[in-house]
């Protein structure tokens, strides 16, 4: 049986990272390519979600969230919990791609529109932010797409609880101990749909650029 309510979940918290997570990336992935000082430990930092394993982030996000947490409200098997770990978990996809295009445009651009009166601010709406739409799209695919496959550390903090925390990838769990083969197939295909469209998007995104940008950004 097809789980809709896992996936409509799925969606949700899909869709709030991404919507929460983008800003944030933009802006700090634009802050680290200009910073000297300190950038390769917060780089590091940034990118640990990449390689330690989920229980692990997943056990201390449980312990950090017990109790009242640090909004106040318990977060444990909550959507608020998985939510704010779906973010942590996505900060290296939400800000890596973005950070390479702002780095692969060209310093002479920034200088010539200084020259011309442009504030840093309208440098960076105006200037950077149209060159760097191909890392900013690769983020958001990839975030959304992350997302709905999180499993681990959605699992430690929130939990299985239907409608509130049981998403796609914890809905095959269940349906592979419950011996459900095909229900854990369809679900199982979906995501790898999924995931192989979001890739094959975001390598033609961000790896075919026009000649042109490619110029700017030499």
């Amino acid at each position: 049986m097809f789980d809709l309510e896992a996936l409509i979940l799925s969606l949700k918290l899909a869709i709030w990272t991404l919507v929460l997570i983008l800003p944030f990336g933009i802006w700090m992935a634009h802050t680290l390519q200009r910073m000297g000082k300190y950038r390769s430990w917060i780089e590091a930092a940034l990118a640990l979600p990449l390689v330690l394993p989920p229980t692990v982030l997943g056990y201390y996000l449980l312990v950090g969230f017990g109790g009242k947490s640090f909004l106040g409200i318990p977060l444990v098997f909550s959507f608020t919990g998985i939510l704010i770990a779906s973010l942590i978990v996505n900060l290296p996809f939400a800000i890596q791609p973005i950070q390479r295009a702002f780095e692969s445009i060209n310093p002479e651009i920034r200088e010539a529109a200084q020259v011309s009166g442009l504030s840093n601010w309208q440098v960076f709406r105006l200037i950077e932010l149209p060159l760097a739409w191909r890392g900013i799209t690769s983020a958001a695919v990839l975030t959304f797409a992350h997302t709905l496959g999180e499993f681990g550390v959605v699992l430690m903090v929130g939990g299985a609880i239907p409608g509130e925390t049981k998403t796609v990838s914890i809905a095959i769990y269940d349906k592979v101990q419950s011996f459900d083969a095909s229900g854990a197939g369809a679900l199982s295909l979906l995501l790898l749909a999924v995931s192989l469209i979001a890739i094959a998007l975001s390598y033609g995104i961000f790896g075919r650029q026009p000649a042109r940008q490619q110029r700017w950004g030499s």
